[in-house]
């Protein structure tokens, strides 16, 4: 939209700022809550034309109604307004246009594309697998279909192609957990009720993308949406916000924020370092294996803080008073600032400034299954610091009701996540993520 800049310099004064800010804002606010920055990847590119094209339209209505209400500002004559709404138009049609057609180019290649799993060969799992094969710009890529009770592989459409019945919808989730699939989309008839209610909660013990076609029950969403495959609509149960432009503005977010701070905290870690190197034998940082983002493995950098660096099978979660943990080391943990180096991590992507709090992969093994939809925390990047965090849910967890409370804030903030939302949770941070009385 910064393109109105060249249409009328002798114009571009202070009330030209002020409509372009407006315009933006209204456009931000319209694009969210019309959810154009999703991911695409199954829609027709006029849908996403015409939905740009009705937000850019509101939104220019909105600077000339509050053109017309406040003579005293004149934005742009007639002719220039004509010229700002077609420029603008054009650029944000044009970009996604190109956009569009650079991302079906790579994945008619193979590259950005998502491996899918269809529970259920019957009438709509047949339609939605011939949409899903006949149309590669999408991405796709078919695995097969999972039913008990159909065997044999299945027609597409009207042409010879087959798609093999890969197993059970116990195989299915077998495959989920292994981490082998990116989505999987159920098309199960409404009279199966009670196994699509099987299959969502095996599933959300998963980082697996599910999909509810056409119809959905009361179950606990996860950034639940729309979306269509070719004309035919799903719904998602469990997905992740982090998609499309979203991802991008989260990822913007992080190396914005983690290289200012870690400029700003060079010399105090250069210290640190020095104390936990002379006054306790070891190594100056510990590196723990956690779970990141999908359920893929991480290494998390901490400045070690303990005389033991456990990272096996099994961990022991710190304790009050635990003897375990150096005198320096009691220090940093009390005001947090052993986790200084996960900024190291944020720069490197593996993790992000705010998220759910990663947890040594001896815990998650252990909570997973005590704990519904724990799992579901993997569906974006551990972060530093977290709802859950400035919320009090922090340190030991001795309890079970303690992690669900955790795991509790950790959903909410995923499936309300926003860039002002992180905002407000780093500032929180500032006054209530340091220092707690959990924190030892």
């Amino acid at each position: 939209m910064s393109v109105v800049i060249a249409i009328d310099r002798a114009q571009w004064n202070y009330s030209t700022v002020i409509a372009t800010l407006f315009a933006l804002v209204i456009f931000y606010l319209l694009s969210d809550f019309g959810q154009l920055y999703v991911s695409w990847r199954g829609e027709r590119i006029r849908e996403e034309i015409q939905k740009v094209g009705g937000v850019w339209a509101i939104s220019f209505a909105g600077v000339a109604v509050a053109d017309y209400l406040s003579p005293e500002i004149t934005v742009l004559s007639g002719k220039g307004q004509i010229q700002w709404f077609s420029l603008v138009l054009g650029g944000l049609c044009g970009y996604r246009v190109l956009l569009r057609s650079g991302l079906h180019a790579l994945r008619r290649r193979g590259f950005n594309t998502r491996s899918v799993a269809i529970a259920g060969a019957g009438t709509l799992g047949q339609r939605l697998a011939t949409s899903i094969a006949s149309a590669p710009w999408m991405g796709l890529e078919l695995v097969g279909f999972f039913d008990d009770k159909l065997h044999a592989p299945v027609s597409l459409g009207t042409g010879n192609v087959k798609l093999p019945i890969s197993g059970t919808l116990e195989h299915l989730v077998e495959q989920a957990r292994t981490g082998k699939l990116d989505r999987v989309y159920i098309t199960l008839p409404t009279r199966s009720e009670t196994r699509i209610r099987w299959l969502v909660e095996q599933l959300s013990d998963t980082t697996t993308s599910v999909y509810i076609v056409p119809d959905v029950f009361v179950f606990n969403l996860l950034h639940a949406r729309s979306q269509n495959i070719d004309g035919i609509p799903t719904i998602s149960i469990f997905d992740s916000p982090m998609v499309g432009a979203g991802a991008w503005v989260k990822r913007l977010e992080d190396i914005v924020l983690s290289s200012l701070i870690l400029c700003l905290i060079a010399v105090p870690m250069l210290l640190i370092s020095v104390a936990v190197k002379l006054t306790s034998p070891g190594p100056i940082f510990f590196k723990q294996k956690r779970y990141g983002i999908d359920g893929r493995s991480i290494e998390v950098w901490k400045f070690r803080s303990m005389r033991v660096m456990e990272n096996g099978a099994r961990v022991t979660q710190a304790t009050r008073n635990d003897n375990r943990i150096t005198p320096v080391g009691s220090f940093l943990r009390r005001t947090s600032l052993d986790e200084l180096p996960q900024f190291i991590n944020v720069l490197l992507g593996d993790m992000s400034i705010v998220g759910p709090r990663p947890h040594a992969i001896a815990h998650n093994e252990e909570y997973r299954g005590q704990i519904s939809s724990y799992m579901l925390r993997h569906k974006v990047k551990p972060g530093i610091t977290g709802w859950a965090q400035v919320n009090g849910w922090r340190g030991e967890t001795d309890t079970l009701e303690k992690m669900q409370k955790r795991v509790e804030f950790d959903l909410a903030y995923i499936n309300n996540w926003s860039l002002w939302w992180d905002l407000k949770i780093v500032f929180l941070t500032l006054f209530k993520g340091f220092v707690h009385q959990n924190a030892y």
